[in-house]
């Protein structure tokens, strides 16, 4: 029986994936002068921390040690600006929540927690959270399981007993490796009420 729900954040709970693709080609291109261009960001690049992002750059000898600290800062930046003018109360996530208070939730992300909090916050969903599980809480981020593990482990549950719900490969392979429920949504638009208790129907009929 599913008692918890488990979501990533970034293409589940918001539509972020587009703010932090553009602030980080701000500070890229500020600093380093160059952009990651949409297609090595879909197939390389989304879903994955910043420093990791940096951290491949720097393999293809594309981003020198010497910018990471200045160009982590500015994203950084640039994302809790893009955050604060677009984000906004999202009625249909609210609705969600507000119709599963039976069940716990979690967020967990590859984000920092400030900028998941905040963008929680601004959305309106940062209340029906029972914690959040940020990059900044574990030592191996996704497609590593050990956020989805250690949210399993502080609810207090099986992993059968836990749905994730994620978009992105890596997320994808971190659920999976959780032993928890997977569902996999093709974007935002796809984390519905209406979704959400089908699948946690589909998965206490298994």
């Amino acid at each position: 029986m599913i008692k918890a729900i488990l979501y990533d954040l970034d293409g589940v709970l918001v539509d972020a994936t587009e703010w932090h693709y553009e602030s980080l080609n701000i500070a890229l291109k500020e600093i380093a002068g160059f952009i990651i261009e949409r297609g090595e960001h879909v197939s390389t690049f989304n879903g994955i921390p910043t420093k990791k992002k940096m951290e491949i750059l720097n393999k293809q000898n594309r981003l020198s040690d010497t910018m990471f600290q200045d160009v982590w800062n500015m994203k950084q930046e640039k994302t809790k600006e893009v955050i604060k003018k677009y984000a906004s109360i999202d009625q249909n996530k609210n609705r969600l929540h507000q119709n599963t208070k039976h069940l716990k939730k979690v967020c967990v992300t590859n984000s920092i927690r400030e900028t998941a909090k905040l963008m929680l916050e601004k959305t309106g969903q940062l209340e029906y959270m029972d914690f959040v599980i940020s990059n900044e809480d574990v030592k191996n981020p996704k497609p590593s399981s050990e956020g989805y593990d250690n949210a399993i482990r502080k609810l207090k549950l099986q992993p059968n007993e836990c749905m994730v719900v994620e978009d992105s490969p890596k997320g994808i392979e971190a659920g999976k490796l959780s032993k928890a429920n997977v569902y996999e949504v093709n974007g935002y638009y796809d984390v519905t009420l209406e979704n959400i208790l089908k699948k946690i129907n589909y998965f206490n009929m298994m």
